[in-house]
């Protein structure tokens, strides 16, 4: 490669051919193919397609031939020379963790600091009508006083169902026993009628 490059290590991640084919993962080889793909596939646009629909495209092999055009790649080692306008300056990133745990690890904070002082990091500020207004990302999973509230909410009420269809539960066994009984003795008595009217009948 270049001299500007020495020491670099690029990972390729996909790239094109003069006629604008793009090259697909997994088809070893350096020419054209055509090949049927499902919706959801790479190099695939299946919006507007029926379900099951697959169409045959045209797509080139992953190997690097002469009739590439663009690659794409990303640097995974720096070299000894910055590239000017990609390695020459410190780009901010324009997104934080929202998750509070996330946001611990970042910041190599404990469970005692208050994360929402280092969401501030990230406030992006921007004008709206002449007005000035700031936006930060919203923390999630942050265990607040109402969250505890609202878990131990939880938690009694479920105790007080699970008491309730217990209490339920054993008046109907106790109903349903009692029906039992009164079943067995109407039956009973049934029975001892039918035999006094047949000794009746017999004498």
């Amino acid at each position: 490669m270049f001299q500007e490059f020495k020491g670099y290590v690029f990972k390729i991640k996909g790239g094109q051919d003069k006629e604008g084919f793009p090259m697909k993962q997994g088809v070893l080889v350096p020419y054209r193919v055509r090949l049927l793909l499902n919706r959801g596939d790479q190099c695939f646009r299946g919006h507007g397609r029926r379900d099951g629909e697959r169409r045959r495209k045209t797509v080139r092999g992953c190997i690097v031939s002469p009739d590439i055009s663009a690659l794409n790649l990303v640097i995974v080692k720096q070299g000894e020379n910055p590239i000017p306008g990609l390695t020459d300056r410190e780009v901010p990133r324009l997104r934080g963790p929202k998750r509070a745990s996330k946001i611990r690890k970042l910041f190599n904070l404990t469970k005692e600091d208050d994360v929402r002082k280092y969401v501030n990091t990230y406030r992006r500020t921007f004008e709206v009508n002449g007005k000035q207004k700031s936006k930060a990302p919203k923390i999630q999973r942050l265990v607040t006083p109402q969250v505890l509230q609202r878990k131990r909410r939880r938690i009694a009420l479920k105790k007080e169902k699970l008491a309730k269809s217990k209490a339920e539960a054993s008046e109907y066994h106790k109903l349903l026993a009692l029906r039992v009984k009164e079943q067995r003795e109407r039956r009973s008595e049934s029975l001892a009628k039918k035999r006094a009217e047949r000794a009746s009948l017999a004498s």
